[in-house]
């Protein structure tokens, strides 16, 4: 859930840097790019906590 969750931020980041670029709005341009990597590090977190659990950890 929280994988899709991240996922999902990233595409919504993506969209929004697209939007900046097209519109020359640097300031949601730059809000698009932080919103993509705020969705990497939970997708990685996600997967980290998975890891942990798989391994009875």
């Amino acid at each position: 859930m929280a994988k899709a969750k991240g996922k999902a931020k990233q595409m919504k980041g993506k969209l929004k840097e697209t939007t900046g670029k097209a519109t020359d709005d640097r300031s949601m341009e730059a809000e698009g790019r932080g919103e993509q990597l705020t969705g990497k590090a939970e997708e990685m977190q996600a997967k980290t906590s998975e890891r942990g659990k798989k391994s009875g950890r």
